[in-house]
């Protein structure tokens, strides 16, 4: 089916009072099973690709792009493609013509006045050629080549009069928040800051999106989205685990393959599992 915007998917969550997964995409495989546990779950998903997967492809971004939005087109099921963490306003500027509807614009490395100054531009731009704009205020920490971030030190999470202040002076459609969770965690051990959230919900006017949602567990992410109002949830190293995991039994097994196929099937096909069971959380 056609592509769906991730404008769409999210004010249909949010009206709906349920949330909508978003899966990141490293390789063809990633996004074949995001569609397939999409249709298994009968349920819509966001296939989104981080700048640091499009610098695994050398800085292409054309490539990846073409692959996932023609998996998400032959897919019956009602996907999205997001184009995830940028801090290249070259890469922001790619979007629209490589068919992302959607751009989480990455600005919170930078000091709250830059960070609003920047986010506000790219905003203006999206907004001119229909692009829907994600941004993040706190530090929910964890990405490739960032120092190791507690989520419960102080000044770490969101604070809701400063996030209304945020989206009210860029514009932007979704905020991702720091509430306890982090990027890039391999045990879902992760407690978020339910009261916290319910603050924010109150305070910002856009939906409230979950990053590093692979560390958090299932009765936490489903509270987060039915109790406390949470709508859009990224998963990204849930996916990796279970690849790996799959493709080190069958190697483990088989010292002799040589053929990538054999591997990769199963790798795919576990991945294609974890996407189902985290739109099984979506309320």
């Amino acid at each position: 089916m056609p592509l769906v915007s991730t404008g769409e998917l999210v004010s249909a969550a949010q009206a709906e009072g349920r949330g909508i997964a978003a899966f990141n995409v490293i390789t063809l495989e990633h996004a074949e099973a995001i569609a397939a546990g999409a249709e298994r779950a009968g349920a819509p998903a966001i296939l989104q690709i981080s700048e640091n997967a499009v610098k695994f492809h050398g800085g292409r971004l054309s490539a990846i792009a073409a692959a996932a939005a023609a998996v998400a087109r032959a897919s019956s099921a009602p996907l999205a493609l997001h184009l995830d963490h940028v801090e290249s306003v070259e890469l922001l500027h790619q979007a629209h013509t490589e068919g992302f509807g959607s751009v989480m614009f990455d600005a919170s490395k930078l000091s709250y006045e830059e960070n609003v100054r920047t986010t506000a531009e790219a905003v203006a731009w999206g907004h001119e050629r229909g692009i829907w704009i994600e941004a993040e205020l706190g530090k929910v920490g964890g990405k490739e080549g960032e120092a190791p971030l507690d989520a419960h030190a102080p000044g770490v999470r969101t604070d809701p009069a400063e996030a209304a202040a945020y989206v009210r002076d860029t514009g932007v459609d979704a905020l991702a928040v720091a509430v306890g969770s982090s990027h890039a965690m391999t045990e879902r051990t992760a407690a978020l800051d339910h009261e916290l959230i319910g603050r924010l919900r109150e305070a910002v006017p856009v939906p409230l999106v979950l990053h590093g949602s692979s560390g958090v567990p299932d009765e936490e992410i489903r509270r987060a989205v039915v109790s406390s109002g949470m709508v859009k949830i990224n998963v990204g190293t849930a996916l990796n685990t279970a690849f790996t995991g799959a493709v080190r039994a069958y190697l483990a097994e088989n010292t002799t393959g040589v053929d990538p196929r054999k591997y990769i099937a199963p790798g795919r096909e576990a991945m294609a599992s974890t996407v189902a069971g985290f739109l099984a959380l979506m309320g």
